[in-house]
């Protein structure tokens, strides 16, 4: 049965510009080597939040102290990616109260190749459906992140098509814009395809096959950053943009290149 359909209209949403978080992943390596000290360059860059994907420093089992810790720095989190089986009838109570703690109010899964194969990937709406009935009471927001395999076809469209219909409107489409690009398809097209559902989007360069004479960098590759803000402010409902970098073109570090990217949407987000 078909939940969600294209054809709704357009709402307009706040016209006011989405807050700028970054996906912790960027800089893995060096949050394992000193967390305090990387997110501290994190915060000194100017971000708002951060976007967690499973590595808490020395606040793995404190996530008061983290969020303490996240508001001395002027940040907050903006969301956290986690697993289906995080969620679990037997994790959930454990998983919910460390978030709620924590004060993130968007869960995320990430990854589960369950969403891309033709066996899985009803398990996958029936979960997402399931879970963000349990969470929405407790006003946090689930939904699920696409790579570039959920866009190869299924039943006459594609995965992530199929996914975005038949999942309640509540479920978040938190859309990769580097893997959507990377996939052939237009960003712009799917935050208006499925309106008020990117609540966070991650802005994310993915350089699709052939592309010469660019970089993995937001500003310096070949996405039209300031209309696909302008859709998501109009219409995809978004409240954060989740910079993320899995590439450091020309010798940059992480954290230099999370930093160039920074830069290049501050530059972007000022033509607003």
């Amino acid at each position: 049965m078909v939940i969600s359909t294209t054809s709704m209209a357009h709402e307009a949403y706040s016209l006011t510009p989405p807050k700028v978080s970054v996906q912790l992943w960027s800089v893995k390596d060096q949050l394992k080597d000193d967390f305090e000290a990387t997110v501290e360059a994190l915060a000194q860059m100017g971000f708002d939040g951060v976007e967690f994907a499973g590595d808490f420093g020395p606040f793995n089992e404190d996530a008061n102290g983290l969020r303490l810790y996240l508001d001395s720095l002027g940040m907050v989190a903006s969301g956290a990616h986690v697993s289906f089986e995080q969620l679990n009838d037997e994790n959930f109570t454990e998983t919910v109260a460390f978030y709620q703690a924590l004060g993130a109010k968007v869960l995320i899964v990430g990854w589960d190749k369950r969403a891309w194969d033709p066996k899985g990937i009803d398990f996958v709406v029936n979960e997402l459906n399931r879970i963000s009935l349990k969470l929405k009471p407790l006003g946090i927001k689930f939904g699920f992140h696409n790579h570039e395999h959920e866009f190869n076809g299924f039943k006459g469209t594609t995965f992530w098509d199929y996914l975005a219909k038949n999942t309640m409107q509540d479920v978040v489409l938190q859309q990769d814009v580097g893997w959507t690009t990377y996939a052939g398809r237009d960003p712009i097209e799917y935050v208006k395809r499925y309106p008020g559902r990117t609540i966070t989007t991650h802005y994310k360069v993915k350089l699709p096959e052939g592309v010469e004479g660019k970089l993995p960098i937001i500003g310096q590759d070949t996405i039209d950053w300031l209309a696909l803000t302008k859709a998501n402010i109009a219409v995809g409902g978004t409240q954060w943009l989740v910079v993320e970098q899995e590439e450091y073109p020309n010798g940059l570090t992480p954290l230099q290149a999370v930093e160039k990217s920074k830069l290049g949407l501050d530059n972007i987000l000022k033509q607003l």
